[in-house]
């Protein structure tokens, strides 16, 4: 199994989600997050005074798949979520040991299966 985590731009949510409901992933954890890389953020101005937003508005998806898929989901994340801009974001596969299902009690690949 692996874990995907997609760090992205906010508007490309829907672009990711509609991509990975087209080959069949059920599920995935959705997070607000807040970062900076080489963006390294910006100069706004407020009341007059000038100052820096360092950590951007950003959302943090992940998936665990069977290994066999984790590729097709690399490359449709990417495809669905690439603006050609710096700040798209990053795309990190991990390897997962073990999943359990709190509910049934099934273990490893059973536990990412749809119910």
């Amino acid at each position: 199994m692996k874990k995907i985590e997609a760090i992205i731009k906010p508007f490309k949510l829907d672009d990711a989600k509609e991509a990975l409901s087209q080959i069949g992933i059920q599920g995935l954890t959705v997070s607000e997050v807040k970062g900076f890389g080489r963006q390294k953020g910006h100069t706004e101005l407020y009341r007059g005074a000038e100052y820096v937003v360092d950590f951007l508005p950003k959302m943090k998806l992940e998936i665990v798949v069977d290994d066999e898929l984790a590729e097709t989901v690399v490359v449709k994340l990417q495809e669905a979520c690439q603006t050609d801009r710096i700040g798209d974001g990053k795309i990190f596969v991990l390897p997962v040991s073990d999943a359990l299902r709190i509910r049934t009690g099934e273990r490893g690949d059973a536990a990412i299966q749809p119910a």
